[in-house]
């Protein structure tokens, strides 16, 4: 009966040596089988799992503080709301009203620059070969006589610019060798303004015109039509101010002004239907076209030079000083005109 628990002892040291069995056997790899621990090989840092566990304790409890003062602030902010009532949500909506203004605006600013910034916009209107321009130069001179179809028209700006231009040179060349007065930095200002605003003026009101005749043109081919309508204009005036005949100015005021306006008016008739929208949209366009070289050769100088005389005043020459002679003093009269100061003082 006594061997039932040492029975059961035998087998709970058994198991317990089973247990620690694994224990057993490093020890005796480590130490040749010795008990004894060397406690000058053990790691001095053992207890540093400690240390980062209390770490990790006191930074989960500062953030448990942060978050219940984040909580506590909207809780605070809730309250302030409710007991500003319609004023705080008033306020708020006009900070919202505000930031989606200012958002809008941006964009819109934004959008603007890069439209403007963006030069491949412009690049089809003045992608034009040399050549391409040499033929329709040639091409405003020679009116087609066809109504059936609308006629075809260059969309682009290369040509009219530079006829344009020319024009303002062509100008510039006429004042200098008229007698006409100039004066510094004014010259070039009013041939430019001049050539463009007949350019840019005369095209836009032919072409709203146009949109009320109900003619198939747009205003870039308007542009187009009536710059290139300029090329007689340049022609004309650059022989007549070099030649100067009236004779010979009316010569060329009919053929090779009167051509270029042949030019447009049967490109506009083609692209206008009824007989009265032409005769008004082509007997605008004549008259605007033909006065405007009249203009230019007769009247264009004098009326410059009225509104730099009504701007800055007359031409009157500078004032001229004459030398004159001094009357000698003799010396006696300067000593005693001395003497007499110095008592004086």
């Amino acid at each position: 009966m006594m061997s039932g628990p040492g029975a059961a002892g035998g087998g709970g040291r058994s198991a317990a040596s089973v247990e620690w069995g694994g224990f057993e056997d490093n020890m005796q790899a480590q130490g040749g089988g010795s008990a004894v621990i060397d406690m000058e090989n053990m790691d001095d840092t053992s207890g540093s799992s400690f240390e980062d566990m209390g770490e990790m304790h006191q930074r989960m409890k500062e953030e448990e503080e942060e978050e219940e003062a984040d909580v506590e602030a909207a809780a605070a902010e809730e309250e302030d709301g409710e007991f500003l009532g319609m004023k705080g949500f008033k306020g708020q909506l006009g900070r919202q009203v505000a930031d989606q203004m200012w958002q809008a605006g941006k964009r819109q600013a934004s959008k603007a620059f890069n439209l403007y910034a963006n030069i491949d916009i412009l690049r089809p209107y003045f992608d034009v070969e040399p050549i391409q321009v040499r033929n329709r130069l040639l091409e405003s001179m020679i009116p087609v006589k066809m109504i059936n179809f609308p006629q075809k028209i260059a969309g682009e700006l290369y040509g009219p610019l530079m006829l344009v231009f020319t024009l303002v040179a062509i100008l510039l060349h006429g004042m200098k060798t008229s007698d006409t007065i100039i004066r510094e930095g004014t010259l070039m200002g009013t041939a430019i303004g001049t050539c463009f605003g007949y350019w840019l003026g005369v095209s836009s009101f032919v072409y709203f015109l146009a949109y009320l005749c109900n003619a198939q043109i747009t205003m870039v081919q308007m542009l187009s039509l009536l710059g290139y309508g300029l090329f007689g204009h340049c022609v004309t005036l650059f022989v007549t101010y070099n030649i100067h005949f009236h004779s010979l100015f009316y010569i060329f005021w009919l053929g090779i002004g009167g051509l270029s306006t042949l030019r447009m008016v049967a490109v506009l008739v083609s692209r206008t239907v009824g007989h009265t929208q032409r005769l008004i949209l082509c007997g605008t366009l004549t008259a605007l076209h033909m006065l405007f070289l009249l203009y230019l050769h007769f009247a264009y100088h004098k009326v410059v030079e009225g509104i730099l005389d009504t701007l800055e005043g007359p031409n009157i020459p500078p004032f001229q000083r004459v030398a004159r002679d001094i009357p000698i003093v003799s010396s006696p009269v300067l000593n005693t005109t001395a003497k007499a100061i110095a008592l004086t003082l």
